[in-house]
């Protein structure tokens, strides 16, 4: 290519202290298979070795320009305008240094611009959790089929894809609008991608992988992400903040209709992610998160709280009544099918959260838990809450535990109730029966012995983590449900000699560390089983070596 031509994409690599990872970016745009474009990398006044990392890489490809802020902005939309400033190309594309671009990525959007006149063209985002490689995809029941729509309005559901990194745009559709990243503030790509989606005359959506998003959910305080610092009350405000911008802009743009599908996603997605923490923080965070969030609670439309489960309607609730510690509780249930530790019933046979009745008409409707038939639902689906008090460590790999399990629906009858904990590391579970004695009604509690040194490991052994369960039994039925852990117990960690010391582990039992907060224990192969046993498991299971395997199992029959 000529580097005097025009190209036919810019895409822009912002970065900020992370020279490390700077190359694994560039070089993913690089070796795109579609090669006529630039590459600006954008520097937000980094302190380490990024600055060196850029002129290496900026001399050894002449497609690349590399651009650097006098002073750190303290965001991306500031390095991102900057890039537009100077970029040359009529289509723009934008990557985060932490992250990569699968190779067909340029040109499949770049195809879809050609094929019609969009304003952008948007593909699947893949993301892999860095902790444990899993991949996923983002949001994939909006990329699951190619289509162009005109407008957002064809498909509200389009908020919850706030991503600008997904999405290639026509520049001269950017500035038409003067559409560029809003500095000083956080969660820019919301507000952008809002804007974006509403001043869109047309888009198209292409099913195929066009971004490859990094996700590090558990990274400490100070590697963590901005989106990742939920726990800063100041991000709480960030993002209240930049939806109360999305809000005046859709009624200054004449998009008010779809405030009721924004204030959806909002609860859904932005509320929900806070909503997951509530159980890890302390009461001083938990009163000045309710006095940030409420006042924004209290003008969102009805109909998008009504499109929500229940159980998260009911912490929404909690927090906007103040009952915080109740909120707390709630929210270890989420998505989880774990019951509130009591119920009450009104005159009219209704139930609701807690332990006494709603004050409000707002917060009886929120709080109305009849329709979940706690009381006659099949046993199987009945819902219990099962909560671990103490745990005292005892010889070996072994813990004493005492359960308490809530039954707030009186589903149980009167008397010792016959309780299982199992775990399956193995091929088979490890099961330790034990016994519920009533505390009073619609609460049981027991002791369990539970030694990890006996679940059955396969010889290969077992490298990941598993949680107990809690099964119930009752005229020959069965209830299973996840138990939960105190919050902040230390780990208890020790070598296990699986197999008469063949296959050696490292386990240790401890708090899961987020969500529901479900007792965790995780095994790590060592010795042997670390160096020779778990490679050759992992080359066997090999999809390719499975197929040799059975291919000769068929001809030797």
């Amino acid at each position: 290519m000529s580097t005097q031509g025009t190209p036919d994409v810019t895409v822009t690599v912002i970065v900020h202290n992370d020279a490390e990872r700077l190359p694994r970016a560039v070089e993913s745009v690089r070796r795109q298979t579609h090669s006529d474009l630039e590459i600006v990398i954008s520097d937000d006044h980094s302190t380490d070795d990024t600055p060196e990392v850029a002129r290496r890489l900026a001399a050894e490809d002449p497609r690349i320009r590399c651009l650097r802020l006098p002073e750190n902005s303290g965001g991306c939309s500031a390095p991102r305008n900057r890039a537009l400033e100077i970029a040359r190309a009529p289509y723009l594309l934008f990557l985060d240094s932490d992250d990569e671009l699968p190779p067909n990525a340029v040109g499949s959007l770049l195809a879809a611009h050609r094929e019609r006149e969009i304003d952008f063209a948007m593909g699947a985002v893949r993301r892999i959790r860095v902790d444990t490689g899993r991949r996923s995809t983002w949001m994939p029941h909006l990329v699951q089929e190619r289509r162009t729509l005109d407008g957002i309005e064809a498909d509200p559901r389009l908020f919850f894809e706030h991503l600008a990194t997904s999405k290639m745009y026509a520049r001269a559709f950017l500035d038409r609008h003067s559409l560029r990243f809003p500095e000083g503030i956080h969660y820019e790509d919301q507000l952008f991608s809002a804007q974006a989606y509403c001043l869109a005359k047309r888009f198209t959506i292409i099913p195929e992988p066009v971004y490859v998003w990094y996700v590090a959910p558990y990274a400490s305080s100070d590697a963590a992400s901005i989106s990742n610092q939920r726990y800063k009350i100041a991000n709480v405000r960030d993002r209240v903040h930049v939806q109360r911008l999305i809000d005046a802009f859709l009624t200054d743009s004449g998009h008010e209709a779809l405030r009721e599908d924004k204030d959806h996603k909002f609860l859904k997605h932005d509320f929900r992610m806070y909503a997951g923490d509530l159980p890890y923080r302390d009461d001083a965070w938990l009163e000045a998160f309710a006095d940030v969030m409420n006042p924004y609670l209290d003008v969102l439309s009805p109909g998008a709280y009504a499109r929500l489960p229940r159980a998260e309607r009911v912490v929404l609730q909690l927090v906007r009544d103040r009952r915080l510690s109740e909120a707390r509780l709630a929210a270890r249930g989420l998505g989880r099918g774990v019951a509130p530790r009591r119920v009450v019933t009104d005159a009219d046979g209704r139930t609701y959260w807690g332990e006494r009745l709603p004050a409000s008409a707002d917060a009886r409707r929120e709080l109305d838990l009849t329709d979940l038939d706690l009381d006659t639902r099949p046993f199987f689906s009945a819902q219990f809450r099962h909560e671990i008090t103490e745990i005292t460590r005892g010889p070996g790999a072994s813990v004493d535990l005492t359960v308490r399990t809530y039954d707030p629906a009186l589903r149980l009858p009167v008397g010792p109730q016959r309780a299982t904990l199992l775990i399956a590391p193995g091929p088979r579970p490890l099961t330790v029966p034990f016994r519920l004695s009533p505390v009073r009604p619609g609460v049981f509690e027991g002791q369990v012995h539970f030694d990890v040194a006996t679940a059955p490991l396969s010889p290969a052994g077992f490298a990941g983590v598993r949680h107990p369960l809690l099964r119930l039994t009752h005229q020959g039925l069965a209830n299973t449900g996840l138990l939960l852990a105190p919050l902040d117990f230390p780990p208890l960690s020790t070598r296990v000699p699986y197999h008469s010391g063949a296959t050696p582990h490292r386990v240790t039992i401890e708090p899961e560390g987020h969500g529901a907060g479900r007792l965790q224990v995780r095994w790590e192969p060592v010795g042997v089983t670390a160096r020779v046993l778990r490679p050759v498991v992992r080359r066997v299971a090999r999809p390719r070596v499975k197929r040799a395997v059975r291919l000769v199992a068929s001809a030797v029959r």
